[in-house]
């Protein structure tokens, strides 16, 4: 019986480890229905791909924008996002550059000057302003917004700054309440770039009556960690170069670009056969690249985390107003993953970027 024991329980063990088990898996729990009973509105998103406007022609007048700021008016947003870094991860960047890298943002030192407050201290002195913000029918006086710009910028959220002095009367327009002629100069330059943080999402806030544009971008999970950045760079270019389709959007983007009205690029670019391409684009070369270092989908790990930290700052702009209508500008190859992943969110419908603007 010992010798059984020893010898043969070890042989029945080795033949039960040799054999594959198969084990029913399990279906994942669908948790985009949780929801389907719900009390109340649903949040309405509407996620809007854009172009980079850095990358318009010497030609271009903000003015071709006009019709896409009337269509998307029209949309009503009451919260909008974009794709700049907020001042919170900012400052979190400024204090650990050995881990962001020292160039991840510029301090806004001549904001710090001009009002006294780091970072931290503007973002709360924005939150305790916003809560006693005067309301229709007696709206805040121009000092107040002069004051709330000078916060803005010393937090490092220019395009709100820009907000609050669009707002304000021409002839308010001035140094003054916190604001002093090297942050004018900066809100007078802000207007004249080709950015649009500004040129959309500023002009339409403002239009709209509202008093702020929320940051959402976020890069503290894509700054990968490689031995060789160059070779990190070729092995990532290589990939995305044996797809051709980005190549042949851009063709496209160019003509529409010189156009007097951009609406038709908007349209083509929120597209959603445009629209999978990016996403292939990006992602599926980088998937098949034949890399020892595995540095292609290094970028596709970090390019996820970058956009779900994303998505959660923007859920995080109507987690008080669950019934909100939010409006989020990024550049059109984030649209894909905001789309699938905002859309199974629970309250949340995603809002057809072509149908707003037919």
């Amino acid at each position: 019986m010992g010798k059984w024991t020893k010898w043969g329980w070890g042989l029945v063990a080795a033949v039960l480890l040799a054999v594959p088990l198969t084990v029913q898996a399990q279906s994942p729990i669908d948790l985009t229905a949780l929801d389907r009973d719900m009390t109340g509105a649903r949040a309405q998103v509407l996620v809007l791909g854009t172009v980079h406007l850095r990358t318009m022609p010497k030609s271009f007048d903000p003015k071709a924008l006009d019709g896409v700021l009337d269509k998307l008016a029209a949309f009503r947003p009451e919260i909008i996002t974009v794709e700049n870094e907020p001042g919170e991860e900012c400052d979190l960047a400024l204090r650990h550059p050995a881990k962001y890298g020292a160039g991840y943002c510029d301090a806004p030192e001549a904001a710090r000057k001009a009002t006294g407050l780091d970072i931290p201290a503007a973002l709360a002195e924005i939150a305790k302003t916003l809560k006693a913000w005067p309301a229709q029918p007696s709206p805040p006086t121009p000092a107040q917004r002069r004051h709330l710009a000078a916060l803005f910028l010393a937090a490092h959220e220019p395009v709100s700054a820009y907000v609050q002095w669009l707002r304000l009367p021409e002839a308010e327009r001035r140094s003054g309440d916190g604001l002093d002629a090297a942050l004018v100069e900066q809100l007078a330059q802000i207007g004249k770039r080709n950015n649009e943080s500004y040129q959309i999402a500023a002009r339409l806030a403002a239009r709209l009556g509202l008093e702020r544009v929320h940051a959402v971008d976020n890069h503290t999970g894509d700054n990968i960690d490689v031995a060789d950045a160059k070779a990190y760079v070729k092995s990532l270019e290589a990939a995305w170069a044996s797809h051709t389709g980005f190549k042949e959007l851009e063709k496209r983007e160019d003509v529409l670009k010189q156009a007097p009205d951009l609406v038709p690029l908007y349209r083509y670019v929120n597209d959603p056969n445009n629209l999978k391409t990016l996403a292939e684009a990006n992602v599926v070369p980088a998937m098949r690249a034949n890399s020892p270092e595995n540095y292609p989908r290094m970028f596709v790990g970090g390019w996820e985390v970058r956009n779900l930290r994303m998505v959660a700052n923007i859920r995080e702009t109507f987690r008080e107003r669950p019934a909100a209508r939010v409006l989020s500008i990024v550049g059109a190859s984030h649209k894909p993953w905001f789309d699938s992943w905002l859309g199974q969110l629970q309250g949340v419908d995603i809002v057809d970027a072509q149908a707003v603007l037919k």
